[in-house]
């Protein structure tokens, strides 16, 4: 079963990526001109507005390899700052949970035995103790170590609890997705444009701060140092 599902799996994306560069969805959805109507509908109808962005960021999560701060930047020119960071959290936490879930049923069976043979991912992501896996969790919203779309996959391989993620991604993507919906509102604000910028940019440094300084504690110090151990008692013991 854990083979089809893999298959499956490969399939869905080799058939999705087809029909993108067929039909361009991922060009046309990451260009706001071609959403220029979203621009018209929050005028007119709100609500509609609001929900259509949702659906639209939610495919764009789960299906399209569309880069994370296209989400923010969106909200920001639509919606504005404040409303365009409540309606960007809660549409791409909706996303990466939808995504979790698919990796989780299709995945996880498959790809969890292979990536818990590299001492690397097995310390990285499976990790029995609770804190690890939100320190993982922080770190990787914070720092771009690898695509925001494969994160969501990735963590449906772990053993991390599908609330514990989805609750904690919320929090943790608050920081980056206020920046640039803020920074993105700026542009198209008539009043207050550097205020706006400003706010933008003390965002930017603190989480590019608190990002550099998780990375360094708990990747680049940390983890090579736990490797080291494990390497140093496997090789006492084959002594």
């Amino acid at each position: 079963m854990k083979k089809i599902k893999l298959i499956v799996f490969i399939l869905l994306v080799a058939v999705i990526l087809i029909l993108d560069h067929r039909f361009g969805w991922s060009g046309y959805l990451g260009n706001l001109d071609n959403l220029g109507f979203l621009k018209e509908m929050v005028q007119q109808n709100l609500w509609q507005a609001m929900l259509i962005y949702l659906v639209v960021t939610v495919v764009g999560c789960v299906v399209l390899a569309l880069p994370g701060a296209t989400f923010a930047l969106f909200a920001g020119i639509l919606f504005g700052p404040w409303l365009g960071i409540l309606n960007c959290l809660v549409a791409t936490t909706l996303g990466a949970s939808a995504a979790f879930l698919t990796g989780r049923f299709f995945l996880k069976d498959s790809i969890k035995p292979i990536a818990q043979k590299n001492r690397y991912l097995k310390k990285l992501l499976f990790d029995s103790n609770p804190k690890s896996e939100l320190v993982v969790l922080m770190i990787t919203r914070l720092v771009p170590l690898f695509p925001y779309n494969l994160q969501n996959f990735a963590y449906g391989i772990t053993d991390i609890s599908f609330w514990k993620y989805t609750i904690y991604t919320f929090i943790f993507m608050f920081p980056g997705v206020s920046f640039f919906t803020i920074g993105a509102a700026g542009l198209t604000a008539t009043e207050g444009r550097v205020w706006y910028f400003a706010a933008a940019g003390v965002l930017c440094l603190l989480v590019m701060g608190a990002g550099y300084l998780l990375k360094k504690r708990y990747l680049s110090e940390e983890m090579p140092r736990e490797m080291s151990k494990e390497m140093s008692r496997d090789m006492e013991e084959k002594q």
